[in-house]
């Protein structure tokens, strides 16, 4: 293939997918789609920004400045750059974000995954030639709400109960109802709780660490709470997987560890690179769904998904990253 887009490129989750495709040499070339956005308090939430560190010694890049709602531009990347594969990846990074609200979350889920796709069929029908291969659509494990059981499944009923799990939801609807009308092949995954180098939209587990380097007392709200905490090395990898996998058309994934970890645990692990480390818990957070583990056996089965990474693993690699930067 020679060329991707890959919208919110800059994010965490998306300049880790740019990396992947080119240094597989699955792609030749990146087109990068951002608004430069940020999603956290600068001054309040002590911001570092590693933007600068995803993208060292990558050539093969080029960054368009833009919203992905935006019919023109999106319109005149598709037109410029043709992308075989397009990445979904821009939208609000997680569920717990100071000042969350419905119109935002819905402009990153709803509005820019239809604008892209009616952009990509209006160019479809006025360049035949143009063949898209994949649209992958970023959703998230907040689609299931509670977990019914002890594994959610992708053919579980789907309950969000908070603003990003139901939006994610109708960015899932959108896909698939305008894919099958448009006739454009399209993948949705479903990560849950990503974690790793250069992560800085404060998700739980940038938080304990950043507490933990600081020597903060880290707050543990709900002692048994699961997330299916996922190396982002594995997410990227299956997601990969899933795009250019002839199996994966039309199909929905969890690309996950496939084991859930109690937030106690992640800190107990997380201990034993800071002995001093402090902790107290807390009653958990009401919003909050009740998840755990997510059922990877699809992924398995259709695209050899196999992750690489348990969360002691991840942890470690995730410290010495930011232990190295600061040596």
């Amino acid at each position: 293939m020679k060329t991707a887009l890959v919208t919110g490129g800059l994010g965490f989750i998306g300049s880790n997918i740019v990396k992947k495709l080119i240094s597989k040499k699955i792609i030749n070339k990146c087109i990068i789609l951002d608004s430069y956005n940020g999603y956290v308090n600068p001054v309040k939430d002590n911001f570092t920004d590693f933007r600068k560190l995803r993208f060292e010694n990558f050539k093969k890049i080029i960054i368009e400045r833009g919203d992905a709602k935006d019919f023109r531009l999106t319109y005149k990347i598709i037109e410029k750059y043709k992308p075989e594969l397009i990445f979904h990846t821009a939208a609000v990074p997680l569920a717990k974000i100071e000042n969350l609200n419905a119109k935002e979350a819905k402009e990153g889920s709803a509005d820019t995954t239809t604008n892209i796709l009616e952009t990509v069929n209006f160019y479809k029908n006025t360049h035949k030639k143009y063949n898209l291969k994949r649209f992958v659509y970023f959703s998230s494990s907040m689609v299931y709400g509670d977990f019914k059981g002890d594994k959610a499944y992708e053919n579980d009923v789907l309950s969000p109960k908070e603003i990003y799990g139901t939006m994610k939801l109708s960015g899932e609807i959108i896909t698939k109802g305008l894919c099958s009308f448009f006739k454009i092949p399209y993948t949705i995954v479903r990560p849950s709780a990503v974690y790793g180098p250069t992560d800085m939209n404060n998700r739980v587990t940038q938080i304990f660490i950043n507490k933990a380097f600081k020597n903060e007392v880290i707050n543990i709200e709900g002692k048994n709470d699961k997330l299916d905490f996922t190396f982002v090395d594995d997410l990227v990898e299956g997601c990969i997987k899933a795009a250019i996998s002839k199996k994966g058309i039309n199909q929905i994934f969890n690309i996950t560890c496939g084991k859930g970890e109690t937030l106690y645990n992640f800190v107990m692990i997380l201990k034993k690179h800071f002995k001093t480390l402090k902790y107290k818990l807390s009653n958990r957070d009401a919003f909050r769904p009740i998840r755990g583990t997510l059922s990877i056996t699809k992924a398995k089965k259709l695209i050899n998904y196999s992750p690489k990474y348990n969360l002691e693993r991840g942890i470690d690699k995730y410290v010495k990253f930011l232990k190295d930067l600061r040596k």
